[in-house]
């Protein structure tokens, strides 16, 4: 056998790959549900992507409700920030950015809530911009728990007057 030519090698896979389109454009043709060559509509490209959760009110770090028995704590930094300080009585609800609250999480939570009493939940995080305490509780009130809160300017706002 022959080695076959560089250039007759590509003529062939031109050939294959001519004939190819040809046959896709002809099936998609009679078609009735085809595929359209030019969008008819132009494409979104750019779509606001929705902001799961439900609505919830800022409290300031000062806020007398911050220390009323009927207020729930959930602090949504971290395990080893929530070590090193967090408000007495507050619960850790870690905030993860990527993955919603796992469900049995939730039910941990509401039942905790439910036991306690409380009459609001008040949620506080990070304090960065986006804050992480603001996003949880929009997580929680959008997920079935009433009455949700978040300390502006999270941790560090109520580090400045508040006890471990």
């Amino acid at each position: 056998m022959r080695p076959a030519k560089p250039l007759s090698v590509l003529r062939e896979a031109l050939a294959v790959a001519a004939a190819s389109a040809a046959l896709g454009l002809a099936v998609n043709e009679v078609r009735r549900d085809g595929l359209p060559l030019v969008a008819r509509e132009p494409y979104q490209t750019l779509v606001p992507c929705p902001e799961p959760g439900g609505e919830v009110a800022g409290l300031a770090a000062h806020d007398p409700a911050l220390e009323s028995p009927r207020t729930f704590l959930v602090d949504a930094r971290s395990p080893d920030e929530f070590a090193h300080w967090h408000l007495r009585g507050a619960v850790n609800v870690p905030f993860d950015w990527l993955d919603p609250l796992p469900p049995d999480r939730l039910e941990w939570l509401a039942r905790t809530v439910a036991a306690s009493g409380a009459t609001r939940v008040v949620v506080y995080g990070d304090g960065d911009r986006p804050d992480s305490g603001e996003f949880l509780a929009k997580e929680l009130s959008g997920r079935g728990i009433r009455h949700v809160h978040y300390v502006v300017g999270g941790a560090p706002a109520l580090a400045g007057g508040a006890a471990p």
